[in-house]
């Protein structure tokens, strides 16, 4: 199994456990759960992104609320140029924001935070957070 698939796998269980009470069993459908990352272009932790890429891509295990995200910096130079406001593509999973990418640099940016949670699925549940780190090449 993909170690990064394990990695989600094991925080999704870790999280459902801290919602259903010791001693209890419960059925948890994927409806009722939060919407999680499934992939994102660049991926997270690549190297060598070329810089003339002039979009980033987050895509949802669920349909998502749309014109609702947060894409969070955590320092302005690490956080791209958006180019525009972000947008769903017509699979509604799929988030797209346009940027202005430097060669050389590293890039780190939050899909939701414990303070901003504004990616929601369309019942209104916040998406687990997200960092996305990439670094383009020189």
């Amino acid at each position: 199994m993909n170690m990064k698939l394990h990695g989600v796998m094991v925080l999704i269980v870790i999280m459902l456990a801290m919602f259903v009470p010791l001693g209890q069993s419960a059925q948890i459908s994927r409806e009722e759960t939060s919407p999680v990352v499934i992939k994102t272009c660049p991926e997270s932790g690549a190297t060598n992104v070329d810089p003339s890429i002039s979009e980033i891509r987050v895509t949802f295990s669920k349909e998502m609320m749309d014109k609702s995200w947060s894409w969070v910096q955590i320092s302005p130079e690490n956080f791209p140029k958006l180019m525009n406001n972000p947008r769903y593509l017509n699979d509604k999973k799929t988030c797209v924001v346009d940027v202005k990418l430097e060669p050389g640099k590293t890039y780190i940016i939050w899909l939701n935070t414990q303070k901003f949670k504004n990616f929601k699925d369309t019942d209104g549940r916040p998406a687990v957070p997200y960092l996305l780190m990439f670094e383009t090449k020189k």
